[in-house]
């Protein structure tokens, strides 16, 4: 393996320069470095992770801290970017080092990881309103990144998507398609995320002229289960009047809703338009729905090399406002979506008298 002395005999610097460059130090011009760079890669080189942090007070190591759920789950999409930013800062020569936060105050387990010293900076997940996690890293100059937004307003890097454009950009295309009664099953409003798509959804409602009854917008985990459950009380016409489509948060959430109407005999799109924001979860392919869903469309794993940029930039000096990327979600129309039904097609009636009763919503 090659060493610096190697280095810089090959490029007639001292080894003092070459290390300088390797490690980006200013006093060094940007073609000497690429230069050693390039000679480096060429040759091999394996920087000393221990007399790298020496040189640069820097670890070549950030933290990501999973909150565990009571029943001891994570989410499924807290899964799928650990693995696309794992692979992304590696390609910045990073590691990822993954904690897990079962504390009441998130702030505990970004203490006691700083307390140990051997992290350069955060990626923070699933963002709050006003999260006290912004709050405490950005008074103690901890460099992070956030994958969303956390308000209105923002001095910090952060990678997302554009969620109010994300429910209003359904609800646009349902009302296009003539749907009137449009139900959303949002996910946790805990959440910023669902803040700002419960925003969009009824901004998007009230541009239409159109009221939302309560039972027709309600917010829960983004699971299977609960989207079966909720369709279920909404289509079987216990709640009044059944909506003629669904806007979904997720797409395991547009599953359940799939399901309840299967069982209650209603027909996509011909009854009921279904429509979902899909983060192409390999186990929830929108396209292999039956019929295939109609979706705004992000990878979550699109997100991992701009994250990993974002917070390695950050941590190289740059400014955090230079770090600020929202993008917009990708209108994807497939055939879970169409045209509100007609009058007098309803197969059930407006305002039942013995609505059927609710059976149990099944496992997986």
């Amino acid at each position: 393996m090659a060493t610096l002395k190697d280095i810089s005999s090959e490029l007639g610097l001292s080894v003092a320069t070459v290390s300088r460059a390797l490690n980006g130090f200013p006093e060094v011009n940007i073609k000497t470095r690429e230069r050693v760079r390039a000679v480096a890669d060429r040759m091999g080189y394996k920087p000393n992770r221990i007399a790298q942090r020496l040189v640069t007070g820097r670890s070549g190591m950030v933290g990501m801290i999973a909150k565990i759920n009571s029943d001891m789950t994570t989410d499924q999409t807290f899964l799928e970017i650990i693995a696309g930013l794992t692979a992304a800062l590696g390609q910045r020569d990073a590691d990822l080092v993954l904690a897990v936060d079962q504390h009441e105050n998130p702030v505990v387990p970004y203490e006691r990881m700083l307390e140990r010293g051997i992290l350069d900076g955060f990626i923070l997940n699933a963002p709050v309103p006003d999260d006290p996690r912004i709050r405490f890293l950005t008074e103690r100059q901890v460099p992070f990144v956030v994958h969303g937004q956390s308000g209105a307003v923002e001095d910090y890097a952060y990678f997302g998507i554009d969620n109010v454009a994300v429910a209003a950009d359904g609800v646009g295309l349902l009302t296009d398609l003539g749907h009137r009664r449009i139900a959303f099953l949002n996910g946790d409003l805990r959440l910023a995320f669902a803040r700002d798509r419960e925003a969009g959804f009824s901004d998007g409602m009230a541009r239409a002229g159109l009221t939302v009854p309560l039972a027709f917008s309600v917010s829960g985990p983004s699971s299977e289960s609960y989207g079966y459950t909720r369709a279920l009380a909404m289509l079987s016409g216990r709640l009044g009047p059944r909506p003629t489509a669904i806007l979904c948060s997720s797409t395991l959430i547009a599953a359940g809703v799939m399901r309840a109407a299967a069982d209650l005999d209603l027909k996509v799109p011909e009854d009921l338009s279904v429509m979902a924001h899909d983060d192409a979860l390999p186990q929830y392919r929108a396209i292999e729905f039956t019929p295939p869903l109609t979706v705004t469309r992000s990878p979550l794993r699109d997100a991992c090399v701009p994250l990993a940029n974002h917070l390695i930039d950050l941590i190289d000096g740059a400014d955090p406002k230079t770090l600020q990327t929202q993008i917009r979600a990708e209108l994807i129309v497939r055939a879970s979506t169409g045209p509100v039904p007609q009058e007098g097609t309803d197969p059930w009636p407006q305002t039942p008298t013995a609505p059927p009763p609710l059976p149990c919503a099944p496992t997986r």
